[in-house]
């Protein structure tokens, strides 16, 4: 085991040379809970990302919480990531894409950010010893950003995966030390290596203080490669034919009525085909949940240890006929898995009460005793919720998802008549993202409305509404039908969620009994501009 040096030394007494601290003797029942976070990389809970994970829905979700309002502040690895690392809407954090120049573990990131994050507040403030295993960021170790031997605050033990994700021929940084890995299953499949090396922690770490474990995983994103005894599984699975699969979005933004109805035979070939591999690579995922809760079993520290399993946005496959990718504001890409189980949480529990990964933070650090309002969070926590305290009535009912969309400057030489201001396109000139995909949306669920509302930064201020109850796979925008006082309402509510931070994050949503509309605080403008991040970043 590599990894026990290095524990060894940083967990070392002061009167003994040996490392003795593998039995878990001392361990006390009194301490503070344990924290497992298992993030994996583009799962979706709409299209049955789930169904394959029948471990961690019995390990997880069974013997504890499954939320079905759990949402992501932004449908993009980096600025989702950011949210959950500092509890912050991407507004307040500043990374709005995958790229450096969008601020993905940038310098300034590192600069403004990363001293404040959850774990560093963990290890800081609540002697938490921790561990962080996969996928960080998409641009970690980049020359630029002080490559793999920038290990961020916060954390004792550093095992983070170079760029993107890999299952193969990638290097990851150990503690600031690169080590490279190539194509051998045995040694180097990275979901397995991950496992490996959150099992030798939970073996070598301290059992003087409390830990908090992060493993994240490359699955389920591309390039979808399969461990070899999974790569025949699911041959006849197909991506769900729901009801928003392979029809025109005709009442929607630019960017989704421009993909071809209905698809061509080769591009729903090509989406089935990846369906199918996403699911290979989630039986392995399957695999290092069941090891890690075992261990921890095993150990006797499962009943002290609080396990999250969720993912940074979700995912689709032909919806709308869009052949895949995430970035757009609908169900299929801004809702996650999230079940949690630990100390205090019943387990077959399913909540409906809404929450968003800017909470993740909050709820962990809620858990292990530091108050949340001290921070700059824009989250709050949700550990009341899992513990039952907390009735619907009470709790929020709104959260902000906002977006940035991308695009080339130039045309794509393929498909010229698209001209510039495009990205992410297809062989068929289907394209995912444009820079005026930037949206931002109130996400409602209160008893009384399960709602959403988007504004585009574009030049018609484009507005899409949905009432997801009575349409739940989005079929039809209401923006024209509904209310006007409505409307009003939601645009004066969007504009102070984007203008929020920390506590005003969390006052009372239009559906909340408490919420107080004056018409004479209205904006002067109803258009709102996401380029207020352009002009902070610059």
């Amino acid at each position: 085991y590599f990894l026990q040096k290095i524990i060894c030394s940083e967990t070392l007494t002061k009167s003994s040379n040996t490392c003795y601290l593998s039995s878990g003797v001392f361990a006390k029942s009194y301490r503070r809970p344990n924290i497992v976070l298992i993030l994996t990389d583009d799962l979706d809970i709409a299209i049955g990302g789930l169904n394959p994970l029948s471990k961690t829905k019995k390990l997880i979700g069974d013997a504890g919480i499954s939320f079905s309002n759990a949402f992501v502040a932004s449908p993009l690895c980096c600025p989702s990531r950011a949210s959950i690392l500092t509890g912050k809407y991407p507004h307040n954090h500043h990374v709005i894409n995958n790229t450096l120049e969008g601020n993905c573990s940038s310098k300034a990131w590192q600069k403004s950010e990363e001293a404040n994050t959850f774990p560093a507040l963990l290890k800081a403030n609540a002697g938490y010893q921790t561990f962080f295993a996969g996928k960080y960021l998409n641009q970690y170790g980049h020359s630029e950003a002080g490559g793999v031997e920038h290990v961020p605050p916060g954390w004792n033990f550093w095992v983070a995966l170079e760029k993107n994700s890999k299952y193969y021929n990638y290097t990851l940084s150990v503690n600031g030390k690169p080590q490279k890995h190539g194509a051998d299953y045995s040694k180097d499949y990275l979901t397995d290596v991950l496992a490996n090396m959150s099992l030798d922690f939970l073996q070598y770490k301290s059992n003087y203080q409390p830990f908090f474990m992060m493993v994240s995983t490359p699955a389920p994103h591309s390039p979808w490669t399969a461990a070899p005894q999974y790569q025949d599984s699911f041959n006849s699975t197909k991506a769900p034919r729901d009801p928003n699969f392979n029809i025109h979005g005709k009442d929607k933004h630019w960017l989704i009525r421009q993909a071809k109805t209905p698809m061509t035979n080769s591009s729903v070939q090509f989406l089935d085909d990846a369906f199918r591999k996403r699911w290979r690579t989630l039986l392995s995922v399957d695999d290092l949940v069941e090891k890690i809760v075992n261990r921890l079993k095993v150990r006797g520290e499962l009943d002290n240890t609080y396990i999250f399993f969720t993912s940074d946005n979700g995912y689709h496959t032909g919806q709308f006929s869009l052949p895949l990718d995430k970035r757009q504001l609908y169900e299929f890409d801004i809702r996650v898995p999230l079940m949690v189980r630990g100390p205090n949480i019943k387990p077959n529990q399913t909540s409906q009460m809404l929450v968003a990964n800017v909470d993740l933070g909050p709820t962990i650090l809620d858990i292990a005793g530091l108050d949340v309002n001290k921070t700059q969070m824009d989250g709050m926590s949700f550990l009341p919720v899992m513990e039952g305290k907390v009735n619907s009535s009470s709790w929020r009912t709104d959260i902000l998802v906002e977006y940035e969309g991308e695009g080339s400057n130039v045309s794509d030489p393929a498909c010229p008549l698209l001209g510039p201001g495009v990205s992410e396109c297809f062989p068929d000139c289907v394209c995912e993202d444009s820079y005026n995909n930037t949206y931002a949306c109130v996400r409602t669920v209160a008893p009384s409305a399960n709602l959403q509302y988007c504004e585009f930064d574009d030049n018609e201020v484009f507005v899409e509404v949905y009432n997801v109850t009575a349409d739940p796979f989005q079929l039809t925008n209401i923006a024209k039908t509904i209310d006007q006082e409505v409307l009003e309402k939601m645009n004066h509510r969007l504009m102070m969620l984007q203008s929020c931070a920390g506590q005003s994050c969390r006052t009372p949503g239009v559906y909340d009994p408490r919420y107080k509309f004056d018409p004479r605080q209205m904006f002067t403008s109803h258009s709102w501009r996401l380029g207020r991040l352009r002009q902070k970043m610059k």
